[in-house]
C-alpha cells in the first residue's frame, strides 16, 4: 500500500484545550424532575450543566473531537440558533461557535488522534476525548449530559441522552464547538494533503476522497482500522 509522504500539519491532534468564560448555567431541555433527581437540588436552575458531544466518529481520516460546554441559562441569555451541529449551516456554526465560547461558563475540547483510535477502536477513543474534555473544565459542572455514550469514567452525576444534542441546550452548544474545531483542524490538513480534498469531505469516503486514495494512498491522517476495506 503506497503513503503519500508529506509533512504532517503544525496542528496536534492528541490532546485538549479549553477556555473559561463568564456567567449564568446550563439549560436543559429534557424534564426537570430528571435533572433535579440527578445534582439533588430542589431548584434546578441553580444547577451547572455541563453537554458533552463529539465529532467525527465516522471518517476515514483525521481525529474525533469532544467538547465539553457549560452554558447560562439565565433569562436573555440564550443564544438563538443553537442546534444539533448537523442541523445547522457551516456558515452558522462558525457564527455560532464564537457566540458559545465567550459566553459559555467553561468549555474544553479534547482531540484524539488516527493512531489512538486504531489503537483502542473508534469506540473507546471517544470516550477518552469526552472524558478528558470534562475532567479539563475550569468549572465543575453539577451534572453532565452527554449525547447518547454511556460508560464514562467522570466525577460528577452523568447521564446518556439518545439525540441529546436534539434535547439539550449546552449539548448542542457543545456539538457544535466540537463539530467547527474537527472541521477547522481538516481545513488545515487540506493544506497538507490537497489531494484529498479534505477541506470539503472532512475525511468522511466520499467518492471523490475514496478515488484520491486509490489514486494516492493513504496519509499519516487516515485511520489504519477504517481503510482495510479499501486496501483489499
Amino acid at each position: 500500500m503506497k503513503t503519500l509522504d508529506k509533512t504532517l500539519p503544525s496542528f496536534e491532534f492528541d490532546g485538549f484545550f479549553g477556555e473559561n468564560a463568564v456567567t449564568g448555567s446550563g439549560l436543559l431541555t429534557v424534564p426537570d424532575s430528571d435533572l433535579t433527581s440527578a445534582v439533588n437540588k430542589p431548584d434546578p436552575v441553580t444547577a451547572l450543566i455541563c453537554g458533552v458531544d463529539e465529532a467525527g466518529r465516522g471518517p476515514l481520516a483525521g481525529p474525533v473531537v469532544c467538547a465539553a460546554c457549560i452554558m447560562p441559562r439565565a433569562e436573555g441569555s440564550l443564544i438563538p440558533g443553537i442546534n444539533d451541529s448537523k442541523q445547522v449551516s457551516e456558515a452558522l456554526r462558525e457564527e455560532l461557535y464564537g457566540r458559545i465560547i465567550k459566553s459559555a461558563i467553561a468549555y474544553s475540547v479534547a482531540v484524539i488522534d488516527n493512531q489512538t483510535i486504531d489503537e483502542i477502536n473508534i469506540l473507546e477513543a471517544t470516550k477518552r476525548g469526552m472524558e478528558q474534555a470534562i475532567l479539563s473544565l475550569k468549572v465543575c459542572p453539577d451534572v453532565i449530559l452527554v449525547d447518547a455514550v454511556k460508560g464514562l469514567n467522570v466525577n460528577r452525576p452523568y447521564t446518556a441522552l439518545i439525540k441529546g444534542d436534539e434535547k439539550s441546550y449546552a449539548v448542542a452548544a457543545a456539538s457544535i464547538i466540537a463539530k467547527v474545531t474537527r472541521d477547522r483542524l481538516m481545513r488545515e490538513a487540506d493544506t497538507q494533503f490537497p489531494e484529498y480534498g479534505f477541506a470539503q469531505n472532512k475525511g468522511y469516503g466520499t467518492a471523490a476522497h475514496i478515488e484520491a486514495f486509490k489514486e494516492f494512498g493513504k496519509t499519516p491522517l487516515h485511520r489504519e482500522t477504517f481503510i482495510r476495506k479499501l486496501n483489499k
